[in-house]
């Protein structure tokens, strides 16, 4: 069956046989670690599985509510699944989030005060959280130091969180508030945190500071492990919908979830003091997020395949990769090094060509807001922006690292890798 793709790929999409001689290779060489993510999807499934039929989901509960949204009994059952999933005793799952970063801006403001520290223990998080903090080159209006929040930050040592500094700073300052965790990579070149790591990170905190909020963005982490950062210990988490726990289906959106006093402030930041989650109609999207939630570990873990696919095939063409094939993930992000600008470029484009929508489109680097540097963003997906669907984006700064996520299926990943891959060498 393989020489039946490789002619029509050879055929149909002009991929030369120096190309397809490494994707044979890289293919052989996947095979072992894939069987190690289908255990990890089987288990995630059955545990999403379990908490719909806790939770007696029904057809009853695919609302369609409008006005206030008192009621909606979908909305508000969709919140007690996630806190089932989550091991939680809150969440908050909303279409009226509009990204992860909207998520996860809530769950900040919610829970800072004037006068409240923020200290981010894995550097400089993801790019648009800089204007909520009010960091860079970026206006600080509206931001937490506008509020008069302020923020610290710890830098990684060789990839790694430095104990020795977290402690000496929640020490010295008793103003932390909320100690920031990014499990994913952002735009830098590490590993992302594995869960087990997390949880000796949040087991270290707590042991100097109880009073600490650990606070994770779970951004493209959701399902790639048996257990979520609050199995062990994080009071608090947040991501996107149009990421790996809305199933590749889910319309928009993002999701909060952790101790129920700290969703309950987050969720007065999302609508207003006095109201917060007990409002918002649903727009008719509740069928699609509890059908997107159950084929959620499914599709990250396609993700996931084609990630580890990318990984070794770029590095037998000779790039820099991270994390390696054969190391543990922690998300659905793949990172190639390719120290050269217009490389960086043409393998996005390739990534557009390879897409099932707007294939015929040229992407370009381009001054996108929330970012301090020019991004190129390739992403043509049925979903504007949903990264669990096959893209690839990068900020146009040295060394010209290009990210690579998502993918609803295998196939389909590996396809526009390869297109992408050939637009290069060839």
């Amino acid at each position: 069956m393989i020489k039946l793709t490789k002619d029509y790929l050879k055929n149909v999409y002009h991929i030369k046989d120096n190309v397809l001689d490494l994707y044979e290779k890289a293919l052989k060489d996947v095979e072992e670690e894939f069987k190690r993510y289908d255990e990890i999807r089987e288990f995630n499934q059955l545990k999403v599985l379990n908490a719909l039929q806790e939770e007696r989901i029904s057809e009853s509960h695919f609302t369609n509510s409008t006005g206030y949204g008192y009621g909606d009994i979908g909305r508000d059952s969709l919140d007690k699944v996630y806190a089932r999933i989550f091991n939680t005793e809150s969440a908050l799952v909303r279409p009226h989030f509009v990204n992860g970063t909207h998520a996860i801006g809530a769950a900040l403001f919610g829970n800072l005060r004037p006068g409240d520290t923020m200290l981010s223990i894995v550097g400089s998080p993801y790019d648009t959280l800089h204007g909520i903090i009010g960091i860079g080159e970026q206006k600080n209006i509206g931001s937490l130091k506008e509020y008069g929040v302020n923020y610290k930050q710890i830098d990684l040592d060789n990839g790694k969180v430095n104990l020795k500094e977290v402690e000496a700073a929640l020490k010295e300052d008793n103003s932390i508030k909320i100690v920031h965790i990014q499990r994913s990579t952002g735009y830098g070149w590490r590993n992302s945190l594995l869960v087990s790591e997390i949880s000796e990170i949040i087991k270290f905190v707590k042991n100097i500071r109880e009073d600490v909020i650990c606070f994770v963005d779970n951004c493209y982490g959701e399902f790639i492990d048996t257990l979520e950062p609050t199995d062990v210990g994080a009071d608090l988490v947040a991501g996107s919908l149009i990421k790996n726990i809305g199933g590749g289906i889910a319309p928009t959106g993002g999701y909060i979830a952790g101790k129920e006093e700290y969703v309950t402030q987050a969720s007065y930041r999302l609508t207003i003091p006095g109201i917060g989650g007990e409002c918002g109609s649903t727009f008719g999207v509740m069928r699609t997020l509890f059908q997107g939630l159950f084929l959620a570990p499914h599709i990250a873990m396609e993700a996931v395949k084609g990630a580890i696919f990318c990984s070794r095939i770029m590095e037998l063409a000779g790039f820099e990769v991270l994390p390696k094939f054969n190391e543990k993930r922690s998300d659905i992000i793949q990172a190639i090094k390719f120290n050269d600008k217009e490389k960086l470029i043409n393998f996005c484009k390739g990534i557009q060509l390879g897409s099932p929508i707007d294939s015929f489109v040229q992407c370009e680097p381009w001054d996108m807001p929330g970012y301090e540097d020019q991004v190129i963003m390739a992403a043509g997906a049925f979903i504007q922006g949903s990264s669990i669907e096959l893209s690839a984006d990068a900020p146009i700064r040295e060394p010209y690292i290009a990210y690579l996520q998502g993918g609803l299926t295998f196939d389909h990943a590996k396809t526009g890798i390869i297109i992408a891959l050939n637009k290069i060498l060839n």
